[in-house]
């Protein structure tokens, strides 16, 4: 129950909102203190942290902020707004010490989770392109706890001697919480069936040799499917899915341009619209497919080394055709934002 904005007010009445023992004393209510949370404020402003302090700096405040008090470890915490934004690109934790008032947003911690990408295929008949690390959003209803934060690390490039055949790998998973995603799918490479589909994840890797060979499936909710590699006559892979889009197919059975990466998703959780998990572009004998918008790598070609994903933002890695390295998923993020004023 809140003090009175006005009328007659004493530290027995300041002692029964915020606690404390006898005797009593002004100084022992700043706020930020142990008995006065910090950021109080009432009907003549902001309770003091140091410095003067009277009675009268007491009125209209409560010992329920209508915010949550929120402190993290591990993250970078920015301001937009009244939301403060904790942007985790390595493994961290997350504790509310105190939830607030407010009906709306007294107790809700806004997320974006994305896994890590994964690699792209390398193949002298086009490798396909890695898959977007999988990307959720929503509202999570807070309690008093801490949370741990866990970024999926993408997946490494594939390394072979020229014209060999080695399929991507898989990215990890990213947590926040209850919330998971799961990582992109590697990029497929060389023509059997055990090799040359795409990986399914989050988003779906692309296939390379093509026919009935196709990409990876991606997870519902988190990305979309990965691309199909051409065949006959032409050697390129498909890319990589994205959370916007599939991966493309290879350009035309005689083009041997590979498929570009789907398009990634957008977020303005941080305070400005930002893409993320975009599909790495597959590689071809003429030209690599384009990088997925969000983070995608592009596709490589004949001594043009393929584009790894962008870190921090689980893109899939770009699919090789002939240099001996594919590109790497880039590793994933979680980002969390609160009301604090």
């Amino acid at each position: 129950m809140a003090i009175p904005s006005s009328g007659p007010i004493s530290l027995t009445t300041v002692q029964t909102e915020f606690g404390g023992s006898n005797p009593i004393g002004i100084n022992e209510y700043y706020a930020g203190g142990g008995l006065v949370p910090a950021g109080t404020t009432g009907t003549y402003g902001a309770v003091p942290s140091s410095g003067t302090i009277s009675l009268r700096n007491f009125y209209g405040t409560s010992n329920v902020l209508p915010y949550m008090t929120v402190t993290t470890s591990g993250a970078t915490v920015t301001t937009s707004g009244n939301y403060k934004v904790a942007t985790f690109n390595d493994t961290g934790t997350l504790t509310v010490s105190a939830l607030g008032s407010d009906p709306t947003e007294g107790s809700t911690l806004q997320y974006l989770v994305i896994a890590g990408g994964g690699s792209g295929g390398k193949s002298n008949l086009g490798g396909g392109g890695g898959g977007a690390g999988g990307m959720r959003t929503g509202n999570l209803t807070a309690t008093v706890t801490t949370y741990t934060a866990t970024i999926g690390a993408g997946g490494p490039a594939v390394n072979t001697i020229p014209n060999g055949n080695v399929i991507g790998i898989q990215g990890n998973a990213s947590s926040f919480s209850t919330i998971s995603t799961v990582g992109g799918g590697y990029g497929g490479a060389g023509s059997g069936p055990s090799n040359a589909p795409g990986g399914s994840g989050g988003s779906g890797g692309g296939s390379c040799f093509g026919g009935s060979y196709l990409g990876g499936n991606g997870t519902s909710g988190e990305g979309s499917a990965g691309g199909t590699g051409a065949y006959g006559k032409s050697y390129a892979g498909g890319g990589g899915g994205g959370k916007g889009s599939a991966g493309g197919d290879a350009f035309g059975s005689f083009s041997e341009n590979g498929g570009p990466g789907g398009s990634g998703g957008s977020s303005s959780i941080t305070g400005t619209a930002t893409l993320y998990a975009g599909g790495g572009g597959a590689g071809g004998n003429s030209a690599g497919g384009a990088a997925g918008s969000g983070g995608g790598g592009v596709g490589g070609t004949y001594n043009v080394t393929p584009g790894d994903g962008v870190a921090n933002k689980g893109g899939g890695g770009g699919g090789q055709s002939s240099n001996p390295l594919s590109g790497a998923g880039g590793k994933g993020v979680v980002i969390v934002r609160w009301r604090f004023q």
